[in-house]
């Protein structure tokens, strides 16, 4: 059933796989402390977790159905229709799906039925009568064991082949591909000589594209050819418009240097990256949209259906928000929202960095409530200073001797200005500050603590943002609005 469903979907929107709209209502329907379990415990292979429990679930689910037609066929059929009800209407649930594409669903169940039915059959013909042989040669047992075995194969052919021909319908890719990026009217800033602390396990001042942390609700990637995409701006505003992407291309692009971070990112977690954007300046999307009075939030709201709760103000100072076409010098990438996404400095993503983004309504908080919102997160989420080590690793053994300590900082929008470092419970020490790319980029830092003793040893690190504020000690979980206190970690000398 899965896997003819699965088929089928290639032939139709790619948010009707059941698979992934089951996934999709699962995370939609998942509590924030669960979720940031699933975070602190998998990190980015979260979804790779929630599609192994499925897959584990589908398979005890097909075993089950198989016993019970053992005592009543009807009774299967009418579990596999169940089935098929609840998966449909994940389907339906989705934002960009419609009503024609829960047909790969009911496909999926037909075929299914008709797979009971056969095994069914040739079950009740492999059975031994009373006094006959159990054993397990017989020739109608082997053609029931061959007839599983092929219906098996067949559902793992039938997955790879969708997934071949959902690649090779995919005109999202080739034109990503042929993308060229418009030449930026003002470029990103060059980064000054030593923004890198060059010592093993410091990360890249810039993130690659391939390295960057993805933490967003869609299972499936949204795979949207930009000749098609739109952006629809309405809501409390004086002129509603909508933008194509040749239109987007057109504008006044720019490039700059951000830092954004998730609000799952643990203390000392490393859900947070650094890359060049290019894209359109928001103010300037919205001083052509004209709010009205009284409206003070945008609701972004992505292809799959995600929102996001940005404050008005936000949008409108002298921060670099973007609508974003660009990352490190090439197309975004599908994971980080081709064709267009928001990037906004100092907010955390989850009222900010809506990816695949198709829709921004000017309101009010009052008024709308965004997909974390609704579900415990603070409406608003300014990032909070926050410092880590990145090396050496918690529990690392190092040579005695100097021992050199590095990590980053950050405070978008306001910038780091001093960072200190604990060892044992001494005195705290200054560290060295990298060169500083901008205030909405992190920072990195260096510390070489002398002629260190043999044994373990401990070592805790704050920061200062430029405002002259030290990060607080105060140990907070990431729910509701981010997480908050000291990284302290443990390595052994000698």
């Amino acid at each position: 059933m899965f896997a003819v469903a699965q088929f089928a979907s290639a032939f139709f929107n790619s948010a009707s796989s059941p698979f992934f709209a089951l996934g999709s209502a699962i995370i939609d329907l998942t509590p924030p402390w669960l979720k940031d379990f699933a975070i602190a415990t998998f990190g980015t292979n979260d979804k790779l977790a929630l599609f192994i429990s499925i897959a584990v679930v589908a398979t005890v689910l097909s075993a089950l159905i198989g016993l019970l037609a053992k005592r009543s066929f009807a009774l299967a059929c009418t579990a596999i229709i169940a089935l098929a009800v609840v998966m449909s209407s994940a389907v339906a649930a989705r934002a960009s799906t419609s009503l024609l594409d829960i047909v790969p669903t009911v496909l999926g169940a037909i075929a299914g039925i008709g797979v009971l039915q056969w095994l069914s059959r040739l079950a009740v013909t492999t059975a031994p009568q009373r006094g006959e042989d159990v054993g397990p040669s017989g020739p109608s047992r082997r053609a029931f064991l061959l007839a599983s075995g092929l219906s098996l194969a067949a559902a793992a052919i039938a997955t790879g082949v969708s997934t071949s021909i959902s690649a090779s319908r995919n005109m999202a890719d080739a034109a990503r591909k042929a993308l060229r990026l418009p030449a930026p009217r003002a470029k990103a800033k060059a980064l000054p000589a030593g923004v890198q602390v060059e010592e093993a396990n410091m990360p890249d001042f810039v993130t690659p594209n391939e390295d960057f942390y993805r933490i967003d609700t869609a299972l499936s990637v949204p795979q949207i050819d930009p000749g098609q995409w739109s952006l629809r701006v309405h809501g409390m505003v004086e002129n509603e418009f909508t933008m194509n992407f040749d239109e987007l291309l057109n504008q006044e692009l720019v490039e700059t240097y951000l830092t954004l971070t998730c609000v799952s990112n643990p203390v000392g977690g490393d859900l947070v990256g650094n890359a060049k954007w290019l894209g359109y300046p928001l103010r300037q999307l919205l001083e052509r949209a004209v709010p009205q009075a009284g409206a003070d939030m945008v609701l972004s709201t992505s292809h799959d259906g995600f929102s996001a709760s940005t404050p008005l103000e936000v949008l409108r100072d002298d921060r670099m928000a973007l609508l974003a076409i660009g990352m490190n010098g090439e197309p975004l990438p599908f994971e980080h929202g081709f064709p267009v996404r928001m990037v906004v400095p100092g907010l955390y993503g989850y009222v900010s960095a809506t990816k695949w983004v198709v829709d921004l309504e000017v309101t009010r908080f009052q008024d709308k409530v965004a997909y974390w919102t609704t579900r415990g997160w603070s409406e608003r989420g300014p990032i909070k200073l926050s410092s880590r080590i990145d090396t050496p690793r918690p529990f690392a053994k190092v040579p005695a001797g100097d021992i050199v300590l590095g990590g980053t900082a950050w405070a978008q929008t306001r910038g780091i200005s001093r960072v200190q470092v604990q060892i044992d419970d001494g005195p705290w020490q200054d560290a060295d500050l990298a060169a500083e790319a901008s205030l909405d980029t992190w920072r990195q830092w260096r510390l070489v603590s002398k002629d260190m003793a043999p044994g373990t040893h401990s070592a805790t690190v704050r920061a200062c943002d430029a405002q002259g504020r030290l990060q607080t000690s105060e140990k907070a979980d990431p729910v509701p609005n981010g997480a908050s206190g000291w990284q302290r970690l443990q390595f052994t000398v000698g």
